[in-house]
């Protein structure tokens, strides 16, 4: 009797994590290629890929001048390594603002491309509208409102928002037009806890906080940030490891074993075969 084929792993869907609103807390990071995708698909929920990857993988100083294709290459990867997870890919600016039939033909070229499950974007009561464009024809959408890093140059910087209760009745109009119009769930990013408190109590959707507090019903953080690799942190991350100093005394360790020519060792190099011996397991040739 032959061994039966394993039973290929199912993969979280955008539904699954709408259904876990108000649960056990939906755990997630930022991912933009397929080795760290795959360290982390047995621990998270979804896995976004996020045009912060333009800060830092490729030295923008904001996310605003990442363009698509840069996404799709590395939502490529994320999808090639994750099994297990959702992959969330973030829609950059000036892919969906236009209008909702651009937004959703460069959605869909994004979910044909890569083999993600849903896309993000930015925005709250002025996407309800691309949000339900985009809903009603088959993409899952993950909204984003409060620090909204695409508007920075609006905004005026990296703010928190909600600080000041004046704010509060915007910010909460926004999550509440995204919820209806959609959304499977929504990151609030860089916001006063209070705030995000009770726009978690507010909606229906799950939110899913950086730096909004632990009421939100789940987590994101950027995985360079939390890894210990990043230069400077914002407040809201906590470093679980300390990547960069391990990857630095790493190659300070080899550059001075080359220096010194002690790298590479005799166990990392290759001896000459004799070629008169006979190579193992072959009969020798009879007269």
């Amino acid at each position: 009797m032959s061994a039966q084929s394993p039973v290929p792993q199912k993969r979280i869907t955008a539904p699954e994590i709408t259904a876990r609103k108000g649960g056990e807390p939906i755990v997630s990071l930022t991912s933009y290629h397929a080795h760290t995708a795959a360290i982390a698909d047995p621990f998270v929920d979804f896995l976004l890929v996020g045009d912060s990857l333009g800060m830092v993988m490729h030295g923008y100083e904001s996310t605003v001048p990442v363009p698509l294709e840069l996404m799709v290459m590395h939502g490529r990867a994320v999808v090639r390594g994750a099994k297990r997870a959702l992959v969330v890919v973030d829609m950059p600016f000036g892919s969906y603002e236009e209008s909702p039939s651009i937004a959703f033909r460069n959605a869909a070229h994004i979910m044909k491309e890569t083999g993600c499950g849903a896309v993000k974007l930015e925005g709250g009561r002025r996407m309800a509208e691309t949000i339900r464009f985009l809903t009603e024809r088959g993409i899952p959408v993950m909204a984003h409102i409060g620090l909204t890093p695409q508007s920075i140059n609006v905004i005026g910087g990296f703010k928190t928002q909600g600080r000041v209760r004046n704010q509060w009745a915007a910010i909460e109009e926004d999550a509440k037009a995204v919820a209806e119009a959609g959304a499977f769930s929504i990151v609030l990013e860089a916001m006063a806890e209070e705030l995000a408190r009770k726009i978690t109590a507010a909606i229906p959707i799950p939110t899913i906080g950086i730096g909004a507090s632990a009421g939100c019903d789940g987590q994101i953080l950027v995985m360079e940030d939390m890894l210990g690799l990043s230069p400077r942190v914002p407040k809201f991350v906590k470093e679980f490891g300390k990547v960069g100093e391990s990857i630095r005394n790493a190659i300070s360790s080899y550059a001075t074993e080359v220096r010194n020519r002690t790298f590479p060792a005799p166990e990392h190099t290759y001896a000459v075969k004799d070629d008169a011996a006979p190579a193992k397991g072959k009969a020798k040739a009879q007269t």
